[in-house]
This record gives structure tokens, C-alpha cells and sequence, in this order.
């Protein structure tokens, strides 16, 4: 009988399907464990933000203030998600349960409880209660975040641009309810000791002026870093932003800030941060007063022997300095001694050969390839100038540029013995900057400028105006006035460029942005053209010249595609009598012929192979075609406006521009047709309704 009980019904066979009327005990034992609720599926994994605001028992505002802070943001489940919970915000289970052992939580709750007191003792007038409470508020650091989420430095330096951007925009925005005058202070002390690491260490290496702003980028430790400088205009707050957000954000990157700029300056040998200097009859609060400011404390730092870490540090590495610098004489005496005389050795030959060509008789060819082949001259005097140049340059650097690298030294000697003095009206933080970190020396019109406007050693005279005022004719005549895009397109090119198209008050060329590359683009502009052919060697004049005589052909060339069909069918009927007389010119006619059957059969090839791909690979083929003719039909665009604008210029016997001739041509044009449709009964000039 078994387990057989008498008045009861038989129990189901083992057998029998799982969905008939077996006990829930049996049927797990055929289907399997049951699964625990919240422990498969969606609700395994993801978190909805109510339910998170549940288990951490914080406000929304504390919530979202620690997702900023712990940088955790909300995930996209994977797969389907049930239609009741559509549209909801979900968080990854782990990242809560890291945010519920935050210490920062605890220190939110303790701030609202010490919130509770402050107000029932406001609300029962005890001032003094109030005061001495208020003077134990509970604080907190970001100092663990910041470690936790950058362990490397070189994590914190590719996360700064975001830093930087926010950092520059809190430094311009003006005071209100929402962004204190405490949070801009410190924004703009921030954006002026990254400005004054920058500039002395000469990593700008891009720079572009746009609408948004400025853009700037630098390149430490091989790591790019670019952020945005906004224009010193009165800034327009939107209502619609909520500064609370981006006040939190704030807090945490002065944190990383402070980290990374530590960092830095400890690398130059000179404490962070900076000590303060007075503020002369400058605005103390002034974006460029805290740069300048920064600045000099920056060099007088590290001109003297007081601004390495601490005093301590700096006495015990002189004995090592001292024993480093008597090993190097030694090895220098050994190695760098034996190639300087190598070097000199090779120059010399080269110079004696150069002489020998000069005095010497030209009659023996062989002789001459000869003495070519045994010393090459252009090679080892390029090598001696530019090591010349090298160690010129490293031995006219302050012991702050000692360390810097190769690119650094090259930037640095692009505005070399260069003075530049920037007018009133010209912004003087970016332009500062720029001129500083390659190599320039930098006044300006205003207090605390270390060069007067009327000191002989200017060399540049930075001004944006349509004219220059009156008062300039008394300044030396030995400098020079020009735009401030000027010294940007110079540092973007690395080259000291002519200064006859950015005069006062001439139309200046076109900025190019340094992000662009020309030749992914499949476009290069005529004066990056310019730039290259400038940088090349060849002189200014042929340049000119060339760019003339190519835009006379294409003017010519688009005037005899205009003309009528006349020309054409003359040139034909006299290039086929030709052809006819002559052999070559049926020749070049077989080559033309057997040069159009060779393309036709590469078409026909190029069909088949396409017709024989399968479905997916005919679908990325022509997707891949569809993105070259759009790239090409923009390369064509912008030829053809280029084009236009270049024969815009030019002017015919009349004195009118083919613009003005293409405006009246169409007016002739409509009234042409005007008169037609007028004898017709019809009047196409739109009629005046009178006012009732």
C-alpha cells in the first residue's frame, strides 16, 4: 500500500504533466527551487530611486548631492523592462549599497538634526542658544572621495576638463541667491593658479577663439587637457538651470583641483598654495589681478631659494644636488666632451669644403661629386644649429624651465626676446596666457604691469580697434600694431607669422581651428596653403603671385563656361580638322579611346564583384560609399564657396564685382520677364491694400 492513506484521494503519478493538479511540495520537486522575491531578474540588479530613498533614508536633495559626489549615475537596464515600470530611474544595486556605508551620509544626517535645533532655538528666540550652536556645525572633507575615485594621477588629469570648464564658468558668473560671492572667489583663485602653472610651464599647446568662448588646451604628462574660457561679457543667468546642481559639482572638482595643482606645484619645487600679494590699484576681486597675482608669487617662488616645499627638505637635497653636479662634470668630461668634438670636427670639414667650392675652379664635375659625396654639408650643420639652439636656449632658461621637455623648449622659443603690450579694450587673461607659456614677455595698460606703454624694448603692440587713437603717434616707432589673432594663429602654427594681414583695422584671414585635420577632412583651407608654403622657405611675394595667376584661370575658366555654345562648337569643328592632319593628334585620340574602354571595363568589373557580395556585405559596402560621396560633396561645397569668395574680390573694366554684376543681371532678368507677363494682361508687381 506505501503511504496509501484510507479516505483519501490517490495521489498523482510521477509521471503526470507538472500543470495538472498536483500539491505545490510535489510540483517543486519536479520543477525546481523556488526563487526568493528580489533575488533574480530586474529587481536583482537595479534599484528604483524611491526604493533607494527608502533604504538610505535621506531627502531626494542629500541623494542626489551624494550620487554627484560619489560620481554614481543611473543605469539602462539590460533587456526588457515590465510595462508598469517603464520610465522609472533605476541605480545599480552595488552602487547603493556603496553609498550606505559613505561616511558623508552619517555626516548628512547629523547635519539635519543640528538643522532641527538651530531652528526650534530661532523659533524660541534664544539668539545666544542659536549663535552657540551655530559655531559647532558639523563639516566634512572630500579628501577620501577624491582618492577613491582618481588612484592614479594620471586618472585625475584626463578627468579635468569638465573641472576646468565649470571652474572658468563660476569664475565669470556674477553674484546672485543661488551661486554665493564665497563660490566665485574661490572659482577664479582656482582658475588663476592653474593659468599661472600653465603659463609657467609652457604646456599650452591649442588655443581657438569661438563663440562659446575660448578654448584652450594643454598637454601634461602627455595627457590632453581642454576646457573653455568664457568672453568678459555681463553673463545672462537662465531660470530654468538649477544652480544647486552645479554647486555640488563644484565642490567636488575645487577638491580634485586643489589635489592635482598640489601636485604640480610640488613637481616645480614651490608650495600651494600661493601666498597672497596686494592688490596695488587693481580690483582686487578682478579675474586678471588674481592671474598677475599668481604669477609673480609663482616666479618670485621660484627665483628664490625659500620656495621649495619646506626649508627642511631644500637643506638636506643641497649635499645630494652638490654630489650630482660634481658627477655630471666628470661624466660630462668623458662622453659630451668627445662628442662635442665629433660634432665640431664634422662642421668644420663642412665649412672647409664650402670654402673650397668658393675659391676653387668649377672644371672637374667628378672632383666636385667627390668631395659632395665625402662630406655632407646641409647635414651636419643643420644638427650643429639646432643642438646650438637647444643648449642656447636651456642655458637661457631660469631654473624653473630646466625641466622642461623638448616640445616645452620649442614652444617656448616661438615669442623668445618678443615684448608684447596689451591696450585696454583687449582681454588680458587668455591673451596672457598664450603669450606667457611661449616664451613672451607681457604688459599692460593698467596698474601692476611691469612694463610701461612707452618702454623702447615693445616689440608687439596688441590693439583692437578700427583705428589707432592719436595719442599712439607719440609712443617709439620700433614696435609694431596688431591684432590679438594675431598671436593665437602664430601659436597654433608654430610660426611667427607676417604681420601685414593683421594690421589695425585690415580684414583679418580666417581663424582655422587647431582640432581640424586637413588631410581626414579631404579640405585644406588656402591659407593653411599659405601657412606651409610660408613655412617652407618661399618667399611672400611668389606666393602672391601664384594665388593671383590661380585665381585669373579659374575666373577665366568659369567665364568660358558661361558663354554661350558658339565658342564651343568653333573649338570642336577646328580641334577635328586637326585631328584630321595630323597623326599624333589621332594617336592621343586612341589613347583617349582605349583609356575610356579600360574605365568601362573596370565599371562592368566593379558590378559584378558588388553583385556577387552577399546581403549584409552589399549593405556596409554602400553604406561605406554613401559616407565617401558625403564627405566628397562637402569637400566640393566648400571649394566652390571658396571659389566664389575669391572672385568676389575681383573687379571688371567698370569697377563692379561679379557680385554686383550677378545682382543686376538678375534684375534684368525678372524685369524681362516681368514685361512678358504685363503684355499677357497680368501684372506680377504685388498691389497695396488701402487701409479701411
Amino acid at each position: 500500500m506505501g503511504n496509501r492513506v484510507k479516505g483519501r484521494p490517490k495521489q498523482k503519478s510521477i509521471k503526470a504533466a507538472s500543470h495538472s493538479k498536483m500539491g505545490s511540495k510535489r510540483k517543486l520537486s519536479r520543477m525546481g527551487k523556488k526563487q526568493k522575491a528580489n533575488n533574480s531578474g530586474l529587481e536583482a540588479t537595479f534599484i528604483g530611486r524611491s526604493k533607494c530613498l527608502k533604504m538610505l533614508q535621506v531627502t531626494i536633495k542629500d541623494f542626489r548631492r551624494l550620487c554627484i559626489l560619489k560620481g554614481i549615475y543611473p543605469r539602462e537596464p539590460r533587456g526588457r523592462v515590465p510595462g508598469k515600470k517603464k520610465g522609472q530611474t533605476f541605480y545599480h544595486i552595488k552602487d547603493i549599497r556603496a553609498i550606505a556605508h559613505e561616511p558623508i551620509l552619517e555626516k548628512f544626517r547629523e547635519f539635519r538634526s543640528f538643522m532641527k535645533k538651530i531652528r526650534r532655538a530661532a523659533g524660541r528666540n534664544e539668539r545666544d542658544e542659536a549663535a552657540r550652536k551655530n559655531a559647532v556645525c558639523p563639516t566634512y572633507t572630500l579628501h577620501h572621495l577624491v582618492r577613491e575615485r582618481y588612484p592614479r594621477f594620471e586618472d585625475a588629469l584626463s578627468d579635468l576638463d569638465d573641472a576646468l570648464t565649470l571652474t572658468y564658468l563660476f569664475a565669470a558668473l556674477p553674484t546672485t541667491t543661488a551661486i554665493k560671492a564665497k563660490m566665485g572667489s574661490k572659482a577664479k583663485a582656482i582658475a588663476a593658479a592653474w593659468g599661472a602653472y600653465c603659463s609657467t610651464a609652457g604646456c599650452i599647446t591649442k588655443s581657438f577663439i569661438s563663440v562659446k568662448g575660448v578654448y584652450l588646451e594643454a598637454n601634461i604628462r602627455g595627457i590632453p587637457i581642454r576646457w573653455v574660457v568664457p568672453h568678459s561679457f555681463t553673463q545672462f543667468l537662465p531660470e530654468d538651470v538649477d544652480y544647486r546642481v552645479m554647486a555640488t559639482f563644484f565642490e567636488f572638482y575645487e577638491t580634485l583641483l586643489h589635489f592635482v595643482l598640489f601636485k604640480l606645484y610640488n613637481d616645480l619645487g614651490v608650495r600651494y598654495p600661493l601666498p597672497e600679494i596686494e592688490a596695488g590699484g587693481e580690483v582686487k576681486g578682478s579675474t586678471s589681478f588674481i592671474l598677475s597675482a599668481n604669477l609673480r608669487s609663482l616666479g618670485n617662488a621660484m627665483n628664490s631659494s625659500t620656495g621649495a616645499i619646506t626649508k627642511v627638505v631644500t637643506d638636506t637635497l643641497e649635499g645630494d644636488q652638490a654630489a650630482a653636479i660634481k658627477g655630471s662634470i666628470k661624466h660630462k668630461s668623458k662622453e659630451e666632451k668627445r662628442k662635442e668634438r665629433e660634432l665640431i670636427n664634422t662642421v668644420g670639414a663642412a665649412l672647409d669644403n664650402i670654402k673650397e667650392d668658393e675659391n676653387g675652379s668649377m672644371d672637374d664635375d667628378e672632383d666636385e661629386e667627390e668631395d659632395e659625396a665625402e662630406v655632407d654639408v646641409a647635414g651636419p650643420l643643420k644638427a650643429a644649429l639646432e643642438t646650438l639652439a637647444e643648449d642656447e636656449a636651456r642655458a637661457m632658461t631660469r631654473g624653473d624651465e630646466s625641466n622642461l621637455d623638448d616640445d616645452a623648449l620649442k614652444r617656448r622659443r616661438l615669442f623668445a626676446g618678443l615684448t608684447f603690450f596689451l591696450s585696454r579694450e583687449v582681454p588680458r587673461g587668455y591673451l596672457e596666457l598664450v603669450a606667457l607659456a611661449y616664451g613672451a614677455k607681457v604688459g599692460w595698460e593698467g596698474p601692476n604691469s611691469s612694463i610701461s606703454a612707452n618702454d623702447p624694448s615693445i616689440t608687439h603692440h596688441i590693439v583692437d580697434r578700427p583705428t589707432l587713437l592719436s595719442s599712439y603717434s607719440s609712443l617709439p616707432k620700433s614696435r609694431e600694431f596688431v591684432q590679438p589673432q594675431w598671436i593665437l594663429d602664430c601659436a597654433n602654427f608654430m610660426f611667427l607669422l607676417p604681420i601685414a594681414k593683421y594690421g589695425v583695422g585690415v580684414l583679418l584671414p580666417p581663424h582655422l581651428s587647431p582640432w581640424v585635420d586637413n588631410e581626414e577632412e579631404g579640405y585644406k583651407p588656402a591659407y593653411a596653403e599659405e601657412i606651409e608654403r610660408l613655412k617652407n622657405g618661399e618667399p611672400i611675394e611668389m606666393i602672391q603671385e601664384e594665388a593671383e595667376k590661380s585665381d585669373t584661370e579659374e575666373m577665366f575658366g568659369d567665364k568660358e563656361a558661361i558663354d554661350d555654345g558658339k565658342k564651343d562648337n568653333e573649338k570642336e569643328e577646328e580641334e577635328e580638322a586637326e585631328e584630321e592632319e595630323s597623326d599624333d593628334d589621332n594617336q592621343a585620340k586612341k589613347k583617349e579611346s582605349a583609356e575610356r574602354r579600360r574605365k568601362k571595363e573596370e565599371k562592368e568589373a566593379h558590378e559584378l564583384a558588388k553583385s556577387m557580395m552577399s546581403r549584409k556585405a552589399a549593405h556596409l559596402y554602400g553604406r561605406m560609399q554613401h559616407g565617401i560621396a558625403q564627405k566628397q560633396a562637402k569637400v566640393e561645397a566648400l571649394s566652390t564657396r571658396r571659389r566664389e569668395i575669391e572672385h568676389s574680390k575681383e573687379k571688371d573694366e567698370t569697377g563692379k564685382t561679379p557680385l554686383k554684376q550677378k545682382v543686376e543681371r538678375l534684375k534684368k532678368e525678372r524685369k524681362r520677364i516681368e514685361d512678358e507677363y504685363s503684355n499677357t494682361g497680368g501684372s506680377m508687381k504685388k498691389s497695396k491694400k488701402r487701409r479701411a
